[in-house]
């Protein structure tokens, strides 16, 4: 069983991954609260984190990748600082825990209980909570001052969704509803699985290499850019600023990003790559997020 632990006490790795990551030659330097091997895994204000090294990877996909949509340019990014990644989604029960009563209504597609992911949460809702985590974190001296949880950027969730590899998952270039909550018609050949067509409990199919579980399927999740058309690339993208340059929608609406697809679904929007687009003041029950804890 995993216990809270302090500041001091997280100097220490508890797990080790099998898949690491080779740093970038413009890394930052580490602090005393990184990690050293990706998937080392720890709690950090009573959420179960996963280390993601600093790394460099080609972000989104490649001109023969199937199904491959308008949107998915492939380039290059470096990250030059590791975050911590939640091992799941956020739940019910984290939800409750910090915020109090649930941001939505459930519904039969999104069942209670505290397993369950949060969905039915607009964007500013669920930074509001990431803003309450980092003061009750804090205050609890599980988190330093110069760390903060947040909403991953898109660079940062697509590093840890595929956690090393170049494929269109990462359980590979096929995907069956054995892997991950979708509804059941596989991607590119793959085993035909069962269809739940609504939310599963947290970590009910398999982890990715680092251990992260539901990146695929299950429930959207928000990511911290305004969307845009084109990746910038580069290091560090960050685009939660950006909203002058967003892509506009036919109706002059501008958009968050949201990523890995959701229990409605086909396997293809499951993609590592698929990216799409949403108006931050929506809800739906299959929309949800997975913190990050960042250095500031």
């Amino acid at each position: 069983m995993l216990l809270p632990l302090s500041f001091a006490a997280l100097c220490t790795p508890l797990v080790k991954s099998a898949r690491q990551a080779q740093p970038p030659t413009n890394a930052s330097p580490r602090s005393a609260f990184d990690s050293l091997q990706a998937g080392d895994e720890r709690e950090i204000g009573g959420i179960k984190m996963r280390w993601c090294p600093p790394g460099k990877f080609m972000m989104d996909s490649p001109p023969n990748e199937l199904e491959r949509r308008p949107g998915e340019n492939q380039v290059e990014v470096t990250l030059t600082k590791g975050f911590w990644m939640a091992r799941f989604e956020a739940t019910q029960g984290d939800w409750r825990r910090v915020m109090g009563a649930l941001p939505g209504p459930l519904t039969a597609e999104l069942p209670a209980g505290d397993d369950y992911p949060v969905g039915n949460v607009n964007f500013a809702e669920a930074e509001a909570f990431c803003q309450k985590l980092t003061v009750l974190a804090r205050q609890s001296n599980a988190l330093p001052p110069d760390w903060e949880f947040r909403l991953p950027t898109e660079a940062q969730w697509e590093y840890a969704c595929r956690a090393g590899t170049t494929t269109a998952t990462s359980f590979g270039n096929q995907l069956s509803s054995k892997q991950a909550n979708f509804r059941g018609k596989p991607y590119n050949g793959a085993e035909p699985g069962p269809s739940l067509k609504m939310a599963a409990k947290v970590g009910s199919y398999p982890p990715n290499p680092w251990g992260l579980y539901d990146m695929h399927g299950n429930i959207y999740e928000w990511c911290r850019d305004w969307y845009h058309n084109r990746l910038p690339g580069g290091t560090d993208p960050d685009l939660h600023d950006a909203k002058a340059t967003a892509t506009r929608s036919g109706n002059g609406d501008i958009s968050r990003s949201r990523r890995g697809g959701c229990w409605a679904d086909e396997g293809w929007p499951l993609r590592s790559a698929f990216r799409l687009r949403f108006e931050p003041e929506r809800r739906y029950d299959h929309i949800g997020f997975r913190v990050v804890a960042v250095r500031l």
